[in-house]
């Protein structure tokens, strides 16, 4: 499984880690040359990448809310310094929300990226408000074709990560998590006594999401796989 600092079991969100793992290593065939992480933060997966791809190469701005690792420092929002034609893959993951401009961010993928290459992205859907401000837009499964489709993109796969029952949990989990308040013995009293109920929906929430027929309807977010076509379309032909 990918090689990143997970929450403890014990957490409110581990469920979530693990369906992203998933996704990643379902996606695996697709890291291939020069990988480009953008949006990379503290770049968790770089060790898991690196298995696949040639070599990895983190991208983000100054001001990341995480502690930063990036080989190349920019703003999504704008024209990468990164040459054309540079990448295999690019990866983004839980990036996109963040970005006031998700159009220039897609238009650069598919620029930076060889013809053929893969474009990996996890967005959210019904998410909560995080970063703040940095938080801008959630993504449908129709709005994320039109932008990929716009960018100059092909073979455009958006698949839901999840049903309704997890949307459902990691939701009443992150409502309870901002409840534990007070002095520090307050808050573990409190941590102790909604842990049965974070473990409780977490471990039932996969099992029940089979009773829900159409995971696009309420997903927690989307992954994409997205190719750019052997011709020489730019984002600015697709329109």
């Amino acid at each position: 499984m990918p090689n990143q600092r997970h929450p403890n079991s014990d957490s409110h969100n581990w469920l979530i880690y693990e369906i992203n793992d998933r996704c990643l290593q379902r996606s695996c065939e697709y890291y291939r040359g020069a990988l480009y992480d953008l949006g990379c933060g503290e770049s968790p997966y770089k060790d898991f990448f690196l298995r696949y791809a040639s070599s990895y190469i983190g991208v983000d701005w100054s001001e990341s809310l995480h502690e930063l690792s990036a080989d190349i420092v920019a703003d999504l929002n704008r024209p990468l310094p990164i040459p054309s034609e540079a990448a295999g893959t690019v990866v983004s993951l839980s990036v996109l929300e963040h970005l006031s401009r998700p159009d220039v961010m897609l238009g650069e993928a598919h620029r930076i990226l060889k013809p053929g290459g893969m474009l990996i992205l996890q967005v959210p859907f019904q998410w909560w408000v995080h970063a703040d401000p940095h938080d801008y837009y959630r993504y449908t499964a129709d709005g994320l074709r039109m932008l990929l489709t716009e960018a100059g993109f092909e073979s455009i796969d958006v698949e839901p990560t999840a049903g309704f029952f997890t949307m459902g949990v990691m939701k009443l989990n992150y409502f309870t998590l901002r409840s534990v308040r007070g002095p520090r013995f307050v808050r573990r009293l409190m941590r102790l006594v909604l842990l049965p109920l974070w473990l409780g929906g977490q471990f039932a929430a996969p099992w029940l999401d089979r009773l829900d027929r159409d995971w696009t309807l309420d997903a927690p977010g989307y992954w994409v796989v997205a190719r750019k076509g052997d011709g020489t379309r730019s984002a600015s032909d697709a329109v």
